[in-house]
């Protein structure tokens, strides 16, 4: 059942309800400034990212933190407005400042501090820092974006998701950071909201199952002070977007998977949820969150060579459901009809070679039945069928190419040609999916387990599975995009090597992919 909330009503609630939960503009506050900050302790525990480049600047973040996981999630800052300068040079010691400027750090969004610089020169290397009363943070690396004309050689990226802290180390983002890429797409579940506590002496904070803003910007918290995962936000700059558990498991627009939790109060829990995620975030402004709306979706361009299309498959959803009849609801949507149209509009109008769609959850069809029945999950694209093949239809219609989707949430490795009838082995190839393991969910992993065996049996169009734990390093030029998947043996213990466990070959203009 869907439900519509006053919105206006709920931001009135919410901003009862805490310091906050309505989020302001950034940087406005009726706070008073702190016009001579002084620290006691180091207000950058949580480290520095930078985010969403373009050809002549990114977005730069950092939040203020000294006592990051206090309960009351103020992070041990007074409330104060904050002033934070921060500068970018060409060399890393910073001899060659070529960008100065002056935040303000608000409480009502958690001391945060995203600065968006520009003035930059198009695909370059930079260095950044943030300062503020005598304290300096660590130094961070990004790269702007190719200019939009430009037909660069070559792009790396890299692309991770479900990092669950409890369940084991961050071993997967120490070796990221030691890659040589241009971007990081984080695809979903960057947190866990439950009280996991795991094994390895790494429980969630706090320890039960998170619902105020306050919770949300201590988990969140705690999983920047893991310091594998601080190198690889200072190393690259990051394309982020979210999925379920960034809020809670498996819920579908304003509708909570727990039956118990009433709408209004689970799009309280979604504004308190989406207010700390932009907070610990490297966002522009624009996706500042107003209650429990956020907008994320959003396109990167990397010159003529590729363009990116970041999805949000959890805002807008309908509801999963279980009979055929509602499966088969032409009404039904994964993105909501406004995003799926920004979506096949952007790509038929695409002026990159590769098209990537950056989502959240497995989009070939994926029967784990090896006999003539079927068995499919109803929360990923194979619970919404009908606007998968709107999709695919279009993507055929319209003659777009070379699209490549790259995945999380699974919680494993797996290759495959999307098919425009996955019924017909033989149907039109659309483009290719590229699913990425977690960095931890699911504990070490195995090359095969059940699901593998039953997938390769069942889906003609699947080419590969895997299940150990790590990342996905791609590079593409205008003849073709390489995937390597790079994997370690364990996340239980804190220190496993990474290798490269299988590779694949997307040509340009050429449907399909073939292992390499």
């Amino acid at each position: 059942m869907s439900y519509r909330i006053d919105r206006r009503q709920l931001l009135t609630l919410a901003g009862a309800g805490g310091v906050g939960l309505a989020a302001t503009v950034a940087g406005v506050s009726a706070a008073p400034v702190m016009a001579d900050p002084k620290h006691e302790l180091d207000p950058f525990t949580l480290g520095v990212a930078s985010g969403d480049p373009l050809p002549d600047g990114v977005v730069l973040w950092t939040r203020l933190a000294p006592e990051p996981l206090i309960a009351d999630g103020l992070g041990g800052m007074s409330g104060h407005v904050v002033p934070v300068l921060w500068e970018v040079a060409e060399d890393e010691r910073f001899r060659r400042v070529v960008k100065r400027g002056l935040e303000r750090a608000t409480p009502e969004l958690g001391h945060s501090v995203h600065a968006e610089v520009h003035g930059l020169r198009p695909d370059r290397e930079y260095y950044y820092r943030f300062r503020t009363g005598g304290a300096v943070s660590p130094v961070g690396r990004t790269r702007t974006a190719p200019s939009a004309h430009s037909r660069p050689r070559e792009l790396s990226f890299a692309f991770v998701s479900c990092s669950n802290y409890p369940t084991g180390y961050f071993t997967a983002y120490r070796h990221l950071a030691e890659e040589e890429l241009d971007l990081v797409l984080h695809l979903g579940d960057y947190i866990y909201e439950g009280p996991a506590a795991g094994t390895l002496g790494r429980p969630h904070l706090p320890a039960a199952e998170i619902f105020s803003l306050a919770d949300y910007r201590v988990r969140h918290a705690q999983y920047k002070t893991d310091p594998d995962l601080r190198l690889a936000h200072a190393r690259f700059p990051w394309a982020v977007t979210w999925d379920d558990h960034e809020v809670e498991n498996n819920y579908a627009d304003e509708t909570s998977e727990d039956a118990a939790q009433s709408p209004e109060s689970f799009l309280r829990r979604r504004a308190a949820a989406y207010q700390a995620y932009y907070e610990h975030m490297p966002l522009r402004r624009s996706a500042v969150p107003h209650g429990p709306d956020m907008r994320i979706y959003r396109r990167l361009r990397y010159g003529r060579l590729a363009e990116f299309n970041l999805l949000d498959g959890r805002q807008y959803r309908s509801d999963q459901v279980t009979t055929p009849e509602e499966l088969a609801d032409p009404a039904r949507s994964m993105l909501g009809a406004e995003q799926e149209r920004w979506l096949t509009d952007g790509l038929s109008h695409s002026a990159g070679t590769w098209n990537i769609l950056a989502q959240q959850t497995v989009m070939a069809e994926a029967d784990r039945d090896p006999g003539p029945g079927e068995l499919l999950p109803n929360d990923n694209w194979n619970g919404y069928e009908p606007a998968r093949q709107r999709l695919f239809d279009t993507v055929a219609r319209r003659r777009i190419e070379n699209l490549v989707v790259v995945t999380g949430d699974a919680h494993c490795s797996m290759v495959a040609e999307l098919k425009q009838d996955f019924d017909d082995p033989a149907s039109r190839t659309v483009g290719v999916e590229f699913l990425g393991t977690s960095v931890t969910s699911g504990g070490d992993g195995a090359p095969m387990d059940t699901r593998g065996t039953e997938w390769l049996a069942s889906n003609p169009h699947m080419k590969f599975y895997d299940g150990r734990r790590g990342y996905v390093r791609v590079t593409a030029d205008h003849r073709a995009l390489r995937t390597d998947y790079r994997a370690v043996p364990a996340v239980s213990t804190p220190d496993a090597a990474v290798s490269t466990i299988a590779s694949f070959v997307v040509e340009e203009g050429r449907p399909g992919v073939r292992s390499s």
